[in-house]
């Protein structure tokens, strides 16, 4: 092709001539392409990319049932007759652990959902969380939920503590510590129950005593699956004995008339479960509604669902009320009696159960 000088024409006669006459068929398509796109749905303002407004949600297992039943819904309504459109969320649902390791490793999770305030201190570590999570309502957490003992209908196995998952014959299902955030709150209920009773009984905390207790109840788990969703699938088919989770686990259970019943601890833990946003992954345009579904988990709408659900809320103890099924704790406590999770974790989780008891475990 001859390349044009300033002001001459870069088409030879011959082609300028097709040129005039594809003009009109050129002009006729642009035309018939703009008529045809005013036809086409338009996007809602505030959107990602200029696709509706999204929101990825990674949450612990036992989130699933709430959060697309009842949280998720009730934000997108509010959003939808606030703003004229909606927010489309996309939720995955797996083990603390993985979930966090997930994000860690870069899956696009806008926010997340935790069962032990460890993860998030993980992804802030990480680079994902670099806003202050703990400075959002009740440091972050949303709901909280004390832990149980399921046994097989008639409790066949006579399951009244944590002390008779360890007789001979309890056959346990155990959640693995490796992948899943119960599986840690478990092993610290079994093992503070033990201090907070020898406080109660002796005035002294007695460690050696809540050491042999978890020793002798691990020597039982005979399956640990990734996650509590899964652990408690695999009560569900039949086996096993006994399995330790979360209340609401087994509240959900016996709504699904599963041949099960629900054994309350003398002392157990209620384990707090933290969200965050992952401010790796959020846009400027996207943290509006980012944020405003995290504060939205705050709200009496959402904290009465979640006791709806059989998590108790944060914010409100009246409206923990309002789910007569809720069992009483005689002793209860949290993580706080081990320091934190900061001393929880590499003291009891990994000193005493990952170190001396499941290595050394036949």
């Amino acid at each position: 092709m001859r390349v044009a000088g300033r002001g001459q024409s870069s088409v030879t006669p011959r082609r300028a001539g097709r040129g005039r006459r594809a003009r009109p068929l050129a002009a006729l398509l642009v035309a018939s392409l703009l008529v045809a796109s005013s036809c086409l749905p338009q996007s809602p303002v505030g959107s990602r990319g200029g696709a509706q407004a999204a929101v990825t949600l990674y949450a612990f297992s036992v989130m699933k049932e709430v959060m697309d039943k009842a949280v998720l819904p009730g934000f997108n309504a509010k959003w939808r007759r606030e703003h004229g459109h909606e927010v489309r969320f996309t939720s995955s649902y797996a083990g603390s652990e993985t979930i966090t390791n997930q994000i860690l490793q870069g899956v696009g999770a806008d926010v997340g959902v935790f069962s032990i305030e460890r993860d998030v201190e993980r992804l802030a570590a990480g680079g994902a969380v670099t806003s202050n999570w703990q400075a959002l309502p009740h440091r972050g957490i949303v709901n909280k939920t004390p832990f149980v003992i399921l046994v097989r209908k008639g409790n066949p196995k006579g399951v009244r503590d944590f002390a008779d998952l360890a007789k001979p014959g309890v056959q346990i299902i155990h959640p693995d510590p490796v992948s899943s955030g119960g599986a840690m709150w478990s092993i610290l209920a079994i093992y503070g129950s033990e201090l907070v009773k020898s406080q109660a009984e002796t005035g002294g905390v007695d460690q050696a005593r809540a050491f042999r207790l978890l020793q002798s109840v691990w020597r039982n788990v005979i399956s640990t699956p990734g996650s509590a969703r899964e652990a408690r699938t695999q009560f569900e088919t039949g086996y096993g004995d006994a399995l330790i989770t979360y209340e609401l686990e087994g509240l959900l259970m016996k709504e699904a008339r599963a041949e099960i019943e629900l054994v309350v601890p003398r002392a157990t833990i209620f384990s707090e479960h933290p969200a965050a946003v992952i401010d790796r992954n959020v846009t400027a345009a996207e943290r509006p509604f980012v944020e405003a579904f995290v504060q939205y988990l705050w709200s009496d709408e959402a904290q009465q669902a979640f006791v709806k659900h059989h998590f108790r809320s944060v914010t409100h103890e009246e409206f923990n009320a309002a789910n007569a099924d809720f069992a009483h704790i005689e002793l209860p406590f949290t993580v706080e009696l081990f320091g934190g999770w900061q001393r929880a974790y590499p003291e009891v989780i990994e000193r005493v159960w990952r170190d001396q008891i499941q290595k050394k475990k036949p």
